[in-house]
């Protein structure tokens, strides 16, 4: 590994978001190398859920399951490019010490929870809300302003609305240059792909960029209505402070 300073970027996502696009837009860069979940595997064997996972095994055979060996050798250890971004779960912060956070840069990419019950339950029918990690991405919230170690928010709706503005002002905040090439990307599955891949994320694979925004009604089974209403809350606290598109 090359000895170069390492701007270390945590994305801390809702489930179900398009925290995946995401990833694959920072791929693109040259200057930076993306990691795909890197707890998940910490998450599995550190929780009571009664949520399945699909490939749970495989999982655990594809990444360390100790929370702090991951911290230690990958989120704060060598990287092979100067920019490193961490696709993470907000619900796989399960214990493990927080204060990692600290010396990295962190995003929020937030979502009405409506549309993350809906997708999610298409995997998994009879999520929580430990599984949806709304209420956690408030806490997760609180702790970072505390210690000043919160970038930006971002918004999955206003992201969608204008992919190019509201990236070119993250970057901003994250101390880059934006690259038009964020933009687009070949479609089919990529090697930095997570195993769990092919339960997940299809329709990511049939994209070669953001998909244009839609606003629509979201209808859920009456039994997740109940789930919906205790999420919304979480998510209205901190939708004020997300970047937001120019028309």
């Amino acid at each position: 590994m090359a000895d170069f300073p390492v701007n270390r970027i945590n994305v801390w996502s809702s489930p179900r978001n398009i925290s995946t696009a995401f990833m694959y837009a920072f791929a693109q860069r040259p200057d930076t190398v993306v990691h795909d979940e890197p707890l998940y595997a910490h998450y599995l064997t550190h929780t009571d859920t009664e949520a399945v996972h699909p490939d749970t095994p495989a999982i655990l055979q594809s990444q360390p399951t100790d929370g702090n060996l991951v911290i230690r050798d990958l989120l704060l250890g060598p990287s092979q490019l100067p920019v490193a971004v961490f696709k993470q779960m907000t619900h796989h912060l399960v214990a493990i010490d927080w204060s990692f956070m600290q010396q990295m840069q962190n995003v929020l990419l937030i979502r009405d929870p409506r549309a993350i019950i809906a997708s999610y339950a298409r995997v998994i029918p009879n999520p929580s809300i430990q599984d949806v990690g709304v209420a956690l991405q408030k806490e997760l919230f609180t702790y970072l302003r505390q210690h000043n170690c919160l970038n930006a928010i971002i918004d999955a709706r206003q992201l969608l609305r204008n992919p190019a503005d509201v990236l070119q002002q993250l970057c901003e905040h994250l101390g880059l240059s934006f690259t038009p090439a964020m933009l687009q990307w070949a479609p089919g599955p990529k090697p930095y792909d997570g195993v769990w891949a092919p339960h997940w994320y299809a329709n990511v694979h049939a994209s070669t960029g953001f998909q244009p925004y839609a606003d629509q009604y979201i209808a859920l089974p009456e039994y997740l209505e109940p789930l919906a209403e205790t999420c919304r809350p979480y998510y209205e606290e901190l939708l004020p402070y997300s970047l937001q598109a120019s028309t």
